[in-house]
């Protein structure tokens, strides 16, 4: 077998479970993500199951992001006693342990003494590299291994991997790039990713290889207009979000409309008395524990913010946390909040997860409020096929014929559906292809993960194509189990 080789773990079968392993000789390898499979398709305690892979020489683990799907089985690799350092972004540090005990309060043990034991495993590991600087992770007599992390623009703190490899010999060195989840441009809070200057050996998410993403530029004006129904019909809007990256995004853009409202205020209650309808008076309730924490830890590490939101943040506006921001802790203060909301005509904002509603504390209002025509559910993310949010979504347009079964009940859907695009965290195929062609010189291998069949396919022949047409050919597969050799 000739180095450096790529074993996948993960990440190849559909777009969640990202694992990658990268061996460097016989011995000395590193792991890039262990992440778990998700989906309505996924085999029942897929958390629990141990790791299939023999740890032994695994020198690091390095984490491009703190999404489940990327570091979801941590607890497995460190049950199967992998002790080595975990290396992720200054920001994913600080996220990481969060996002790690809630996976494994709901899924392994709430017992105080295992959390605390677990928790404090894991902070003796991490290692916060910090963005743009390499940092030798291997250095040995036959090969040193060194890894820098670069801005991916997906979620704060998420990077894309490069692993520089040298060998014995003059220009004996190899430049191995794994994408972890390239963002979509105009993120309201993250700096645009830059594509790297060497790729020898790129292993490339494919999530939308198949799809463009509709604009963002009117994203603020519907979301917008949804508010003011919200307002005139004396109903809620409800927003399953998912805890990290979708809530804080949607929590910064209702600052924004709250304060351009708040500027225009005055001169709209002049125009029309009749019609003002006062916004500075309509809650906005974060309904998710794990979200507050979430959010505050995003507040904390606003050097990492692009210039447009440090700006907005140097003008004294608290983008994460402004006056009408409400959160919600215990379940009996929540359950208040449904059954208030339920009975009256007090309208309001509500983000609650779980993004997909197949959980969490989104279920319950949807249960006290789907029937209602006054209120209204928006959508921001993707709906997995065969979830409840799926089948609320499907829903858009038939005005009160359909039903769903949360928790074994049927409930019927009255409540105004409405799809918002623009707010995927993911590069779709245009942003793919210009990452690649931003490389100065095409890399000799791409190797496409972390992506249903046909997009990985529709992404290889747009890749093909455009790199054709610029006369740098390059060889590009689709991931099987391993992938290199």
């Amino acid at each position: 077998m000739s180095f450096p080789s790529l074993t996948h773990h993960g990440g190849v079968r559909g777009v969640t479970g990202s694992c990658h392993q990268l061996h460097l000789d016989a011995a000395t390898s590193l792991l890039v993500d262990c992440g778990l499979e998700q989906g309505p398709d996924t085999r029942p305690g897929t958390e629990f199951a141990p790791v299939e892979f023999d740890v032994a020489g695994i020198q690091a683990l390095v984490v491009s992001h703190v999404h489940l799907d990327h570091v979801g089985r941590i607890p497995a690799l460190l049950a199967a006693g992998f002790r080595g350092p975990i290396l992720c972004s200054e920001p994913s540090a600080k996220l990481l342990p969060l996002v790690l005990e809630d996976a494994y309060r709901l899924g392994i043990s709430t017992d105080a003494v295992q959390v605390d034991r677990y928790l404090a495993l894991l902070q003796r590991l991490i290692v916060a590299v910090p963005f743009d600087h390499w940092h030798p992770v291997v250095e040995g007599v036959g090969v040193s291994c060194a890894v820098r992390l670069r801005r991916a623009g997906h979620l704060l703190g998420s990077a894309y991997v490069e692993c520089d490899l040298r060998y014995p010999g003059p220009e004996n060195s190899t430049r191995v790039v794994f994408s972890g989840d390239l963002g979509a441009p105009c993120n309201p809070l993250l700096r645009a990713p830059q594509p790297p200057e060497r790729a020898d050996i790129l292993v490339l998410e494919s999530t939308y290889g198949d799809r463009l993403h509709a604009g963002r530029s009117d994203r603020l004006a519907r979301l917008d207009a949804a508010i003011d129904r919200a307002l005139a019909d004396g109903g809620t809007l409800l927003i399953p979000a998912f805890s990290l990256g979708r809530t804080q995004e949607l929590l910064y853009e209702l600052e924004d409309i709250l304060h351009r409202k708040q500027l225009s205020k005055g001169a709209e209650a002049l125009a029309d008395p009749l019609q003002f309808t006062d916004w500075s008076r309509l809650p906005i309730i974060l309904d998710s524990p794990l979200a507050q924490r979430i959010t505050r830890v995003y507040g904390e590490l606003h050097a990492f913010w692009n210039d447009a939101a440090r700006q907005r943040l140097g003008e004294g506006r608290a983008s994460l946390g402004f006056g009408q921001l409400l959160s919600v802790d215990t379940h009996a203060r929540h359950q208040q909040v449904v059954n208030y909301l339920k009975s009256t005509g007090r309208p309001a904002i509500v983000i609650a997860g779980n993004g997909m509603c197949s959980g969490g504390r989104i279920v319950n209002y949807l249960k006290a409020m789907l029937g209602d025509p006054r209120h209204e559910v928006m959508f921001v993310g993707y709906q997995a096929k065969g979830t409840p949010g799926a089948v609320i979504q499907a829903s858009e347009g038939a005005g009160g014929f359909v039903q769903i079964d949360l928790d074994g009940r049927m409930y019927e859907i009255r409540a105004k559906v409405l799809s918002m695009g623009g707010y995927s965290g993911h590069a779709d195929q245009a942003g793919l292809v210009n990452f690649v062609e931003g490389i100065p010189f095409a890399p000799e291998k791409i190797i496409l993960v972390h992506g249903e069949p046909r997009a990985k396919v529709a992404l290889k022949q747009a890749l093909a194509l455009r790199l054709g047409l610029l006369n740098r050919p390059t060889d590009i597969i689709i991931a099987q189990q391993a992938a290199l050799n």
